[in-house]
């Protein structure tokens, strides 16, 4: 099941974030505690969703959206390692692209640090592609149309 993020999903949100996406970050301990601080707001500028269990509310994973304009701009995405391969993450995506498609936007992108290779994999199954590579961030950018 897919909803929107309710309050209640937000410690779940910021372990997902500790447990899945810090340990692939390039980043240091201080620009971390910056993004720390800053997450409850970031998450209030955009639009996040959850995926649940069928059998319960546990939320196994999330992703979180922001449209700039005719651009649906994919700013976090994580799912619980005990449920990756299971389909969550593919549909957490689709659905995130169908909210842009019916708000206009034509084109989806996000950035993937360098060394997550399964998360770079999983956006070119995706029918993402590789637009550039960001030194400054150590991030690729991919983008699809919508």
């Amino acid at each position: 099941m897919i909803r929107k993020r309710i309050a209640q999903d937000n410690a779940t949100i910021f372990r997902l974030i500790e447990q899945e996406l810090v340990p692939l970050s390039h980043l240091s301990v201080q620009e971390m505690d910056q993004i720390r601080k800053e997450l409850p707001r970031r998450l209030n500028r955009g639009i996040t969703f959850v995926a649940c269990r069928p059998d319960n509310a546990q939320v196994v994973g999330f992703i979180h959206v922001m449209l700039h304009g005719e651009l649906l701009y994919i700013d976090l995405i994580a799912i619980s390692s005990a449920h990756q391969g299971k389909r969550y993450g593919k549909k957490l995506l689709e659905h995130a692209e169908q909210y842009g498609r019916i708000r206009r936007c034509k084109r989806a992108k996000v950035m993937v640090d360098e060394d997550n290779i399964r998360g770079i994999r999983f956006y070119l199954r995706h029918q993402y592609h590789i637009l550039r590579f960001v030194a400054l961030s150590r991030c690729y950018e991919l983008e699809k149309s919508l």
